[in-house]
């Protein structure tokens, strides 16, 4: 996996140092750094890496706005079986387990750390059990030969280019290897038309909020790249993309905040 060349705090224009401080609650001998985060209606409590190679120390922009997102659209998730990539602190798929129960598997990178780091999070929090984790590195092959998540969610993971093809490797297997619970492969949508299109999220969709600064081509590499691979994505607002198995036919209407 390669690593970040520039400093996670360069993206944080808008914070200055004394907030920083202010906001941190404690310092272990571990390197770790606690930090209390609002999100739609709760604060939770998150540990985070003081440095993480892999960038997994830090709650970025993208997470709070895609937060947002979902409290708006949350019936999209109701009776949903979801997974989350690139999950880093798991402070997401927390929020979303305490606001809407929802049945949600954290994932990251094949690393030990990030995990116990997700199940502390999740105990500081009051989750228990603790959400079901699965390491993966994007490229490898997966460990659930059989994934039967009808939602795949991530918050601004695009940062590095050089793993795209390992990534939509990885999201192209979830989405068109889905079986749903009764094993059949069709995707189920929510509300049909006369036309033959559907309203609302297909079964599988991944949908992906993405606010980092990188180069609109280096952008553009991922979403091509997804089309070269047989899925289709929609840009639906709000920096919030869908990306489906290709030919699913589906209109989205998104609502306004």
């Amino acid at each position: 996996m390669d690593i970040a060349l520039f400093s996670p705090s360069s993206l944080f224009a808008e914070d200055d140092e004394d907030t920083v401080d202010e906001e941190k609650t404690e310092e272990t001998h571990h390197s770790y750094v606690e930090r209390k985060h609002q999100f739609p209606g709760m604060e939770l409590l998150i540990r985070e890496f003081s440095f993480h190679e892999l960038n997994a120390n830090l709650l970025w922009p993208g997470t709070f706005a895609f937060a947002e997102w979902l409290v708006l659209h949350h019936s999209w998730m109701e009776g949903r079986r979801c997974i989350e990539m690139g999950s880093g602190t798991g402070a997401l798929a927390i929020f979303l387990r305490k606001s809407f129960n929802l049945d949600i598997t954290t994932s990251d990178y094949d690393d030990e750390e990030i995990e116990e780091n997700i199940a502390h999070n999740c105990n500081a929090n009051k989750i228990t059990p603790v959400l079901p984790h699965i390491k993966h590195s994007w490229g490898d092959t997966f460990p659930v030969a059989k994934p039967n998540w009808d939602l795949v969610i991530a918050s601004d993971i695009l940062l590095y280019v050089k793993q795209y093809t390992n990534l939509i490797k990885t999201l192209a297997f979830l989405l068109n290897c889905y079986k749903s619970k009764d094993n059949k492969a069709v995707p189920v949508m929510r509300n049909e038309r006369n036309d033959g299109t559907c309203v609302g999220l297909p079964r599988p969709a991944f949908l992906m909020s993405w606010r980092r600064r990188i180069g609109k081509e280096d952008e553009s590499l991922f979403f091509t790249g997804c089309v070269n691979a047989g899925l289709e994505v929609t840009h639906i607002g709000s920096r919030v993309y869908c990306i489906t198995p290709m030919g699913t036919n589906v209109t989205i209407e998104t609502k306004q905040s």
